[in-house]
Order: structure tokens, then sequence, then C-alpha cells
């Protein structure tokens, strides 16, 4: 299903949020829709096009805590360019995992600094011992996101299957397509 980019009242990227948590914030009337997809919901009363890039209607402040990039892995993919570290190819999304370089078995913690985007062959071959030990090597130093989130919706273009109707709220901050 669609997911579908929030922008605040000043138009920066906020988060992607599921197409339902859309829906329900544009019934609260806290978001205006700036543009749709194709495809529409029905129900018995009503059917709407789901929406593709929402704004809010009122700014909300950011935080310091909003400041730094949340370590999930739709971020980690996005820092790592949709890339395995380890080979340097670009699977499909369903071919791509991730990868402790100190595996959890030898203390490895989960921090941005200690994993790495992986595809399955190189996570397999790598298993439980050291990138140097299953005669792999990284392409980069993984380090955590530096600056605002807000440059992680910039990285969306690695992604297969970015929304046209998001590229022109996503690169207006700097980025080129």
């Amino acid at each position: 299903m669609e997911h579908t980019l929030i922008l605040n009242a000043t138009y920066e990227p906020l988060q992607i949020v599921s197409w339902k948590r859309a829906l329900r914030m544009l019934f609260q009337e806290k978001v205006e829709v700036l543009a749709e997809y194709d495809r529409r919901i029905h129900s018995i009363s009503i059917s709407i096009r789901l929406p593709a890039v929402l704004r809010l209607r009122q700014y909300v402040k950011i935080g310091h805590s909003y400041n730094r990039v949340r370590f999930t892995r739709a971020n980690l993919y996005a820092r790592d360019g949709y890339r395995c570290q380890y080979c340097g190819v670009r699977p499909d999304l369903s071919h791509l995992t991730y990868d402790h370089v100190v595996s959890v078995a030898r203390g490895g913690l989960k921090t941005w600094e200690n994993i790495v985007t992986c595809c399955i062959d190189c996570n397999r071959k790598k298993g439980k011992r050291s990138p140097t030990e299953a005669g792999l090597d990284l392409l980069r130093q993984p380090k955590a996101p530096s600056g605002s989130p807000f440059k992680i919706p910039h990285q969306l273009i690695r992604q297969p299957n970015v929304p046209d109707s998001w590229k022109d709220y996503i690169f207006w901050h700097g980025a080129t397509p």
C-alpha cells in the first residue's frame, strides 16, 4: 500500500506515514492535501483518493530529540544508499537485509556504528564472523547520520519506487533528483 509524505506547515518534510494514519489526520482536519494517488479507498458512504502528500495546518516546532535520525531499517537502508556494504550490489528490497559488523554473539550492539545494509548472500557468507574472518571488506565504516532527519527524505530518490508526487517536496531543500 502507498505511504504518505507529511510536511510541516512550512513545507519541510517531517515524516512518512501509512495511508491509514494519513486518512485519520485528514478526517481530524489536521492536514490539507497537496497531492493524491490515483488509487481510491471506498466505504459505504464515501470514496476518497489516497493522499500522497499532506501539509500540517499548524506549524509543529521540532524539538532537540527530533534532530537525531531514528534508527530504523528504512533509515539504515537510506543511509547506505540501498547498497550492500560488502559487495556493493544494489539488490531488490526483498533481497536486502542488514548485518551486525560485530555480531551480537560477540557483544555487538544495535547501533548506527555497528550495523550496515547487506545483501542476503553476503549476510550468509559472513555469519557470526568478523568481516575480515569472512574475507569481506566494508565499502565504508558505518556511522550515525549527521544533521537533521530532514535529510533522510532526500535520500528516498535512491529507493526504487519514490512517488513522483513527493519529488517536488523532497528536493526543494537543495537535493537533486
